[in-house]
This record gives structure tokens, C-alpha cells and sequence, in this order.
């Protein structure tokens, strides 16, 4: 079963409630087939947008286009989108087919017809078997699955995704998310993705949309957001990263800066990324990733400081570092260099470059 995607638009949307701005003049385009993630802390936005597109809500201002057919005036019902809530909303009282019926029986069609594509649809989720099952006899997985399979049963243009997972325990989650990347790959529909999960974000998303205070920060691939993030607000969200201050001393080619860290003048400078805006002796917020540097604890070049605490992972050890002139920052060390302690420093590791930023009013020297 493959489905031809469509396109969705959101050309200059904004909705506010009451006098609370929620989404301000957001643009946004989600290719044919393809697994967008809106992600953001809560009261950003993602789940107004999903709504919006649902038909749940009214916008206040702009459009909204599915397969560039303008729908914001359109009732949920006509505008061909199919929805897997949060809660699943599945029927207690019904059989797992029943359950996947229920949004065929709007549509004409013969009963034939109609098991044939509730067969269809649980064979997609890995279900055949389980027809004359109820709800309460299934694990979380399984009704997740069981909603998923209602949702494309009526054969919707888009798909929307309300914290798919969210219901589930943690080892669950990590194996139902691939199962849920795989089945709406193979189906081929649009699908539109809200999570404040990184994670979730990450592993089903194609693309992911940042939100914050109702505006988009950043639009773009995973590793786009984790590796050259556009705002500090990105680089702080996505992923763990510790702020020094710095001042720009030189620039080079393309988008290279050597920066000097505030709390460090006398410590060799370091490589870094910033946008062409930044210039020599301008105030930046230096966003150092733990896996960028290393520690050492027999002294030499680096920025010196105390071990204050240890996460083991695993495979890695998280060291929180308190630098001598006051700032933290956090250091990954592999699993094998766990129990460190006491006097550092910490290095930048040669080909690792941090995102710099305007320095924030009150982050500077």
C-alpha cells in the first residue's frame, strides 16, 4: 500500500486565544511524503499548528493548503486528513477490526469492500490475527498500532501525529517509534509529527520544525539543528551544550572565527563557527557540545579547572567541570574513563568547531 503524498502549507498563520498570542505569522512547507516533527517546550505552538491543520481550530490570519487547495475554511471532515491522538480515542466496547471500521463507515462502500481494508490496514501494523481482539486485551504497542491503522484506513491525504508515544513506558517507546517510521514510510503519506521529545523528534522526523513563542527558530535535518543550530535558543534546546563567554579576536574564511573564552584571556583561543554578522571584538555566547571537548586530569594547555560531578551512561561519563574563573561547562568521556575526579582541563578537540552567538545582555565579559 503506497500512498502519493501531498504537500501542506502554512503560509503566514497566526491564532492567538483570547489576548495570548500563540502562533505569530508562522510559514511553513512540508513536502509530498514526507515525516515532519514540529518540536518545542510547551506553550510554543506545535500543538496549535496540528489543530489548525486538523480543523479542530480557526485561524486567525493567513492559509492553510493541502495539495495546494486552500482548506482553512473547510470542516475536518473534507479536508482528507486522518489523526492518531495522544490518547488513541480507541472504542472499548469494540473488536480491534471494529475499531479500524469505525472511520470506513462514512464512506460508501460494500462490506466486502470494507473488510478487505481493515485486513489490509491490520496486516500493515502487523496485526492479522488479532481481528476479534478487544481493546483492553492489548498491550500499549498493539493500541497504538490498532489507532494507526484507523487513522489510514480512510485513506486521508495527511496524517497527523499528536505525542504518538507518549502513553508508552521508555522501552517500549524506543521499539514502537521504529515500527511507527516504518509503517508511515511504507504507506507513502504526508505526516505531520508534534513531540516535545528530542528524541522521538529525531529518530521519525525527515525534517523537524523548532518552535518557540509561537515563531519558527530553525527548519531543517536533525544533524542541521544539532550541528549548526541557528539561534542559541537551538543550540541550547536541542541536545545538551554548556554557554562560555567569549570575545571575538580574528576571522577567517567562510564562517570560522578564533575566539577568545572571557574567563580564560590567558588559554590558547579557539576555533569556532559564527554568521558573517559577528565581527573582531564583538561579545559572543560560546555553545560548547560535551562530545567537542576532553579532559585531562595531569594539567597542560586547556582551560583548568574542578570535577564537581559524574553521570554514568554507559558508554559514556558526563563530567560537570567547574572552570577556574567561575563557568561550568560538561564534558562526554568514554564509559572506559569513568571515576575521574579532582583538578582538570578541559581541551577543545581539533575539528570540532562550537556554534557562537551574540552574546546575550547578560552573558558578556
Amino acid at each position: 500500500m503506497t500512498a502519493s503524498g501531498v504537500s501542506v502549507r502554512f503560509d503566514d498563520v497566526s491564532k492567538a486565544f483570547d489576548d495570548t498570542v500563540v502562533l505569530a505569522g508562522v510559514s511553513l512547507t512540508v513536502e509530498p511524503g514526507e515525516i515532519f516533527a514540529l518540536l518545542g517546550p510547551s506553550g510554543s505552538g506545535k500543538t496549535t499548528m496540528l489543530r489548525l491543520l486538523a480543523g479542530f481550530e480557526q485561524l486567525d490570519r493567513g492559509r492553510l493548503l493541502i495539495a495546494d487547495e486552500a482548506v482553512e475554511h473547510l470542516p475536518p471532515a473534507r479536508r482528507g486528513v486522518g489523526m492518531l491522538f495522544q490518547s488513541y480515542a480507541l472504542f472499548p466496547h469494540l473488536s480491534v477490526a471494529e475499531n479500524v471500521a469505525f472511520g470506513l463507515k462514512v464512506r460508501s462502500g460494500t462490506q466486502g469492500e470494507t473488510e478487505a481494508r481493515v485486513a489490509e490496514m491490520l496486516e500493515l501494523v502487523r496485526l492479522s490475527g488479532f481481528e476479534q481482539r478487544r481493546i483492553a486485551e492489548l498491550s500499549g504497542g498493539q493500541q497504538q498500532r490498532v489507532a494507526l491503522a484507523r487513522a489510514l484506513a480512510p485513506r486521508p491525504r495527511v496524517l497527523l501525529l499528536d505525542e504518538p508515544l507518549s502513553n508508552l513506558d521508555p522501552a517500549l517507546r524506543e521499539e514502537t517509534r521504529a515500527d511507527l517510521r516504518r509503517t508511515v514510510k511504507q504507506t507513502g503519506i504526508t505526516t505531520v509529527l508534534v513531540t516535545h521529545e528530542q528524541e522521538e523528534a529525531f529518530e521519525l522526523g525527515e525534517r523537524i520544525g523548532l518552535l518557540n513563542e509561537g515563531g519558527l527558530e530553525q527548519v531543517g535535518g536533525p544533524a542541521e539543528l544539532y550541528r549548526d543550530p541557528a539561534s542559541r535558543f537551538v543550540a541550547t534546546f536541542v541536545g545538551r551544550c554548556s554557554v562560555l563567554a567569549g570575545v571575538v579576536k580574528e576571522r577567517h574564511g567562510g564562517d570560522e572565527l578564533t575566539v577568545h573564552l572571557a574567563s580564560q584571556p590567558e588559554a590558547p583561543p579557539w576555533r569556532c563557527r559564527g554568521s558573517g554578522e559577528l565581527a573582531v571584538d564583538d561579545r559572543v555566547d560560546v555553545c560548547v557540545r560535551p562530545e567537542a571537548v576532553r579532559l585531562e586530569t595531569g594539567g597542560g594547555p586547556g582551560l583548568p579547572g574542578e570535577i564537581e560531578a559524574e553521570r554514568f551512561t554507559g558508554s559514556n561519563s558526563f563530567y560537570t567541570v567547574r572552570l577556574a574563573a567561575g563557568p561550568t561547562v560538561e564534558v562526554a568521556m568514554p564509559g572506559t574513563a569513568a571515576g575521574l575526579s579532582g583538578a582538570c582541563v578541559v581541551r577543545q578537540l581539533a575539528g570540532e568547531l562550537p556554534s557562537t552567538f551574540a552574546a546575550a545582555a547578560e552573558s558578556g565579559p
